[in-house]
């Protein structure tokens, strides 16, 4: 591999190549070298990996771990009040994606069953039901509205809400506390006071439930003795966290790609046995969930680079799943690509627990919204939409969009 490409300090986040792709310097590094140094905020000197087969020959191998507690896990996102790490995360009860097996292992097998093929099959028409009931309130007002508030946001919260037994009316809290813990330059103390008011409330609900179990996914787990309240308050975290962000930010930037690929959106009107396949190819050209950390526990080799005991290393899931090596055109939207083998949900024992619910919602909300607003456009200029380049899931912050009134 070639050494002569200059080392970045800090990851490139600005989206200089455009609204969808990674930034170029990511693209540019991941041609030269693909795993590469990378010198931390703190002066760490760690890694970056950006091609497809290392990213998955990196998340297969569990040598590469989650843990925050057996070494220092340094941040990219550090702001300047953040002192200096010198010691270890403690580890947060229940935040299984922060274990390794034997521990992961175990809370992860006990959410198996909530999250199931056959499982999501049977939800499949109820949230058919509340995109169209979303839809149907977004119908009634005045354009522009703003599709994040109105659509991308509400559907997902909806549906998590429901399988988790969390009432919908408490979202307001949770999703503005969620924005201020995904903030990227939020000062510390902001940031864990977020965290810290969503795990108490959390804590309250779970408490709630092990004491009067109702139907849902939190009560099943709060009837299993063997995991103890401040395990199910982490879990919960998690399960409402992922359930929400990461549909909301694909339905809002995936309708703001197909707005801009107006060629492939008239497909999808003309075909709507085409979304599947859409929905597939939008989780690989968006991967809204980009970089992932992990801490190399021995000196390990990957992709000819040798990584010291002790590195923390970045993955960056977006370069590798626009890897030209993997894909043909990686930088092109292809609604019938091939997709097979994306990374969008991870890879190895990691691999994402809700991807079989986020592809379901993701075919329920765009089959609706291109059905029910076959007129849909931007309310304003590409250039003008806010991008989230400041959270740790990518999106857009609000989506303008306008249709010809009915009549």
């Amino acid at each position: 591999m070639s050494s002569t490409v200059p080392v970045p300090h800090g990851l490139p986040t600005e989206r200089n190549a455009g609204p969808f792709d990674p930034p170029r310097e990511i693209t540019a590094l991941r041609a030269a070298r693909p795993v590469s140094p990378l010198v931390f905020p703190d002066g760490h000197e760690g890694w970056l990996v950006t091609g497809y087969e290392e990213v998955r020959q990196l998340l297969a191998d569990t040598r590469f771990s989650s843990r925050q507690d057996i070494g220092i896990l340094h941040a990219l996102d550090a702001s300047p009040d953040m002192p200096v790490q010198t010691e270890p995360s403690p580890q947060i009860p229940g935040m299984f994606i922060a274990m390794d097996p034997p521990q992961h292992t175990r809370l992860r097998r006990k959410l198996i069953s909530a999250f199931t093929v056959k499982r999501m099959k049977q939800l499949e028409e109820h949230i058919v039901e509340l995109a169209e009931r979303q839809l149907d309130e977004m119908a009634l007002l005045t354009p522009p509205v703003d599709l994040v508030r109105e659509f991308a946001l509400p559907l997902p919260s909806l549906v998590i809400c429901e399988m988790l037994g969390v009432p919908y009316a408490d979202r307001a809290t949770f999703q503005t506390n969620t924005a201020k813990f995904m903030l990227r330059d939020q000062a510390l103390e902001e940031k864990m006071a977020a965290y810290g008011a969503m795990m108490t409330y959390l804590a309250q609900l779970v408490a709630g439930k092990r004491a009067e179990p109702g139907d849902d996914i939190l009560s099943d787990l709060a009837r299993d003795e063997d995991l103890s309240i401040e395990e199910l308050t982490g879990i919960s975290f998690l399960l409402l966290l992922a359930g929400h962000e990461t549909t909301a930010n694909m339905l809002s930037l995936g309708t703001f790609a197909l707005l801009e690929h107006p060629e492939q959106l008239a497909e999808l009107h003309a075909d709507p046995d085409l979304v599947p396949g859409a929905v597939e190819e939008l989780l690989r050209y968006l991967t809204v969930a980009d970089i992932f950390y992990r801490y190399a526990t021995e000196d390990l080799e990957l992709g000819g680079e040798t990584i010291p005991a002790g590195s923390t290393v970045v993955v960056s899931l977006l370069a590798a799943n626009r890897d030209p090596r993997r894909f043909d055109d990686p930088d092109a939207l292809d609604i019938h690509r091939a997709t097979r083998g994306l990374v969008s949900f991870g890879h190895g024992v990691h691999q994402c627990l809700g991807q079989q619910l986020a592809r379901v919602e993701m075919r329920a909300g765009f089959a609706a919204l291109i059905r029910r607003f076959p007129g849909l456009t931007l309310a304003v200029p590409a250039s003008e939409v806010k991008l989230r380049t400041d959270m740790n899931i990518y999106g857009v912050h609000e989506l303008p969009v306008t249709w010809a009134p009915a009549g």
